[in-house]
């Protein structure tokens, strides 16, 4: 990152919490904090309380049959910190498309969180390294697919059965920009401020 970049963020108060459970997430939010020079935090580390302090919040958390990872630290405290800006990112297999967006914000948020930004940022896979239980999790997601007629299959579920034949990794730095770009909207980061590819 170019010095004039770091620049932009000198005035921002940024909290960047995650919960990982094979270290995804945990990636992401680490090149998140960098990119923006602030806190970082594991989210069993901090309350909604602490959190309040903060003027944007970003929270990242794996995605588990459509569930956020630890996603209950900001929508049990959403009332105290409904005026932040609060940034959500899921880590997971799936592309993001306006189904898939719309089913995990109906499973995650409350009613009150429906208008918070959520992206959807592409993780890794590799079956021998899950636990017992996300094992099986995942193996009963491969019985249901290929229960289906294997013409009417779509791109995801197609990419599910090739992650059991060999390990993917989909992580990708450049993935964070719609995320350090909002940061900067919210904040009102000088036009001169330069983003990741150092253009204006």
């Amino acid at each position: 990152m170019n010095n004039n970049y770091k620049m932009c963020f000198t005035s921002t108060n940024v909290a960047v919490v995650y919960k990982s459970r094979y270290g995804s997430t945990k990636e992401y939010a680490q090149w998140i904090a960098e990119e923006i020079e602030r806190d970082l935090f594991e989210a069993a580390s901090v309350t909604g309380q602490y959190l309040e302090q903060y003027d944007t919040i970003i929270y990242g958390g794996g995605l588990y049959a459509v569930g956020i990872l630890g996603i209950k630290l900001i929508r049990n405290h959403f009332e105290s910190l409904k005026d932040k800006n609060i940034i959500v990112f899921s880590v997971g297999l799936a592309k993001e498309s306006p189904e898939a967006m719309e089913d995990i914000k109906e499973k995650n948020f409350s009613e009150e969180m429906q208008q918070t930004e959520l992206i959807m940022l592409r993780g890794a896979f590799d079956l021998e390294k899950l636990s017992f239980s996300d094992r099986m999790m995942m193996k009963a997601l491969k019985r249901k697919i290929l229960l289906k007629d294997p013409k009417t299959l779509n791109e995801e579920e197609l990419g599910i059965l090739q992650c059991f034949e060999n390990p993917v990794n989909m992580i990708r730095r450049e993935s964070i920009q719609p995320i350090i770009d909002r940061v900067r909207k919210e904040q009102r980061i000088p036009a001169e401020c330069k983003d990741l590819s150092g253009k204006e």
